[in-house]
């Protein structure tokens, strides 16, 4: 069988060649294609397992930031020996270190013991190929071990092809990372020339900026769009710059001081810099120019200042003089008690009311009394001034003296307020006391407290009023819900009896209706006319019937709602039409003013009819002559609709708009009144409207007509 195999590689010598040739490219498609060098060992490390028939197959590689040896890619070897393959380079008895130190490959041999230890697992039949670079083969990248030794030479190759493309990899990965540091200092660079507050430039001898920092921009370059003034400012700025720095010899060595006066280009304001210029030599610019513009305009103006200041001071020592003057005629005008003395308690120097307190009257009447009244003020005031250095750390000292005045012989209590004066080395040479009367404080104190009980008692009786108000309050609670009850009852009796009347009324309407049509016979003029009138009262009377039974069932709110979309335009010509008649009768022009096309609503559209039925009523009752318009709007912002009636009648006086909403009250509610009814409409027209979510508004002046407004929403709510 074996011999059979040979014999068959052998006549297959070229094919197998060419199987070599395509699988070796194939690993370098592989490796060429990779920008990762583990995966690339893996590759080389799969690739040895399935090509060379390599048993176990290791790459380790050296990790240049520890120095170690580490492995990144194996197969057929068992994880407790990979997890030993990490060892330093310093180790030289290592077997693998001794491999990575050679050129060529090394076979480790049988397992052997090392100083007594345990067998090293390293010392095997493993084949350790450096991975050299390509143009130093003494470096080394790593090592690629392989078993059986056979292998060795399509390992050969793969650890040469290998060890090129990690240290191409490794050598791009240096580059960028050295260009990465160099963009990061050069940001740097740039991060500190622009944090810095005074403009700094590179610029050539002729003065042409190379590199410049934000506040030299904000100096000398100009956008495009920016005003013509500040480019003007910018082109100023930069012709100084140049005639500046010609001044300097291109060959000075050391940097040059001098002044130079720009312009600042955003305000238009002359700024005043300290120019130090250096002569630099660039590799690729060759000669140039480093300046830094330090502004000491703010120092010019300082300089300016002092020299300003100076003249003042020189002023102000003889308005100081004078003010010393002016001072002691001051103290000597206060009112309260001035005293200077030494720190011994003497007294230095006093005002007029401190003499008065501190000296014996010429009275000779009274003169014993006040010496003593005088030598017990000293007492008690030389006492307060021991306090303040015995007791006192700060400079000023504030407490109560109880003096006598000399020339009433009454008691005096003051307010003693004293200073320490100091000198330059600190030490006190003089103590100024204040003294105030605190006899009207204390009056003002007793008065105080007088008021303070009063205020006390005055809270009390506040207490005690509060208690009785609360009680009246729930008293009056009460009564608010007895009459709330009263009129629930009061609606329901409305509500019966209403019922009760319309029913013998309808009865009446009836029978005089037969009556009127002749079915009992025919009727002279006199009784049909008093038949007529007697109808005419009858349905009258039903009308404010039908009023009250509404008021009383939207009261007790059993009034149901029939919501349905509608025009209003339809409704307002159903209305017109019905009150044709009234308004032949009354005379006047009916306008209407509604939009096309007519807006639709969805509400209760009975309703509506009875609440502008109601409005246009009352407007062409109260209305002479004239005219009465219906006017339609949209308001599409709220969502509402406005629905107004305009006339020209008798108008209502501003105090009594609000009352004609109210049940059963007119604006004339007097038995002379010119105008009849029962006061109901309104009161209807405004509970409908707030079923409908909606308002009735009023707008008028007496004299001067009527405007009554519905507003309802476009879409109203089901309750």
């Amino acid at each position: 069988m074996s011999a059979a195999v040979s014999t068959q590689n052998r006549i297959g010598t070229e094919p197998a060649r060419e199987s070599t040739a395509a699988a070796r490219l194939a690993l370098a498609e592989i490796l060429l294609f990779s920008d990762d060098p583990i995966e690339c060992c893996r590759a080389t490390v799969d690739w040895l397992a399935q090509r060379s028939g390599a048993r176990k197959a290791i790459c380790a590689l050296i990790q240049g930031d520890s120095g170690t040896l580490q492995h990144v890619a194996a197969s057929g070897v068992p994880e407790g020996q990979l997890e030993s393959l990490h060892l330093a380079l310093g180790e030289p008895d290592h077997p693998l270190v001794f491999a990575l130190s050679g050129r060529d490959p090394v076979t480790l041999g049988k397992g052997t013991k090392r100083n007594g230890s345990r067998e090293d697992p390293w010392r095997t039949d493993f084949l350790a190929i450096p991975l050299p670079l390509s143009e130093k083969r003494e470096a080394r990248q790593g090592l690629l071990l392989v078993s059986p030794s056979r292998c060795e030479p399509e390992a050969t190759w793969a650890a040469e092809l290998l060890g090129q493309k990690i240290a191409r990899l490794r050598a791009a990965a240096a580059l960028a990372e050295s260009e990465h540091k160099l963009q990061r200092e050069r940001e740097l660079l740039l991060n500190i020339i622009n944090a810095s507050p005074d403009p700094i430039l590179l610029t050539d001898p002729e003065g042409r900026m190379i590199i410049s920092n934000a506040r030299a921009d904000a100096l000398f370059t100009a956008k495009e769009g920016e005003s013509e003034g500040r480019h003007r400012a910018v082109a100023l700025n930069n012709m100084l710059f140049s005639a500046a720095l010609s001044q300097q010899a291109i060959d000075e060595e050391g940097a040059a001081r001098r002044e130079l006066l720009l312009v600042s280009p955003s305000e238009g304001s002359d700024l005043l810099f300290e120019l130090l210029s250096s002569v630099v030599q660039h590799p690729r610019e060759g000669t140039c120019v480093v300046s830094i513009l330090r502004n000491v305009t703010d120092l010019r103006l300082a300089t300016e200042q002092i020299e300003e200041n100076y003249r003042r001071l020189k002023l102000a020592e003889s308005d100081v003089r004078a003010e010393r003057d002016r001072l002691d005629l001051v103290i000597d005008s206060v009112a309260d008690p001035i005293l200077v003395t030494d720190p011994s308690g003497k007294i230095l120097l006093m005002n007029a009311p401190a003499e008065h307190l501190f000296t014996a009257p010429d009275d000779s009447e009274e003169r014993a009394d006040a010496q003593r009244a005088v030598r017990s003020n000293d007492a008690h005031f030389s006492s307060f001034v021991s306090n303040l250095f015995l007791t006192g750390t700060g400079l000023r000292w504030r407490g109560e003296i109880s003096l006598t005045d000399p020339a009433s012989l009454e008691p005096l209590p003051v307010e003693a307020v004293a200073g320490k004066v100091l000198n330059e080395h600190g030490e006190v040479t003089a103590v100024v006391t204040i003294l105030h009367d605190r006899t009207e404080a204390l009056e003002k104190a007793r008065l105080y407290e007088q008021v303070k009980a009063a205020s006390e008692q005055l809270e009390e009786k506040v207490r005690e009023a509060t208690a009785e108000l609360m009680r009246r309050n729930e008293l009056l609670q009460r009564q608010h819900l007895e009459l709330e009850q009263a009129s629930q009852l009061k609606s329901q009796f409305l509500a019966n009896m209403s019922h009760e009347f319309r029913t013998p009324l309808n009865a009446i309407l009836g029978y005089t209706s037969m009556l009127l049509q002749g079915v009992s016979g025919e009727m002279s003029p006199p009784q049909k006319n008093k038949m007529l009138r007697v109808d005419s009262n009858a349905r009258h009377l039903l009308s404010i019937i039908n009023d009250i039974l509404d008021i009383s069932r939207i009261e007790a709110d059993k009034m149901p709602l029939h919501l349905e979309e509608f025009e209003l335009g339809s409704l307002i010509s159903e209305l017109l039409a019905e009150l044709e008649p009234l308004i032949q009768k009354a005379r006047l022009q009916v306008l209407t003013d509604v939009p096309e096309p007519p807006p639709e609503v969805h509400s209760d559209r009975q309703k509506v009819k009875q609440i502008v039925l109601n409005l246009l009523t009352n407007a062409i009752k109260f209305t002479p002559q004239g005219q009465v318009r219906v006017r339609v709007r949209c308001d599409d912002e709220r969502r509402e609709l406005r629905i107004s009636v305009e006339d020209t009648g008798i108008g209502i006086a501003a105090e009594d708009q609000d009352k004609v909403f109210e049940d059963f009250r007119q604006a004339d509610s007097s038995v002379t009144r010119e105008y009849g009814g029962a006061g109901l409409g309104l009161a209807i027209c405004r509970r409908l409207a707030k079923m409908l979510d909606g308002r009735v508004g009023l707008q008028s002046q007496l004299g001067g007509g009527s405007t009554f407004t519905l507003v309802i929403p476009r879409r109203g709510k089901r309750r």
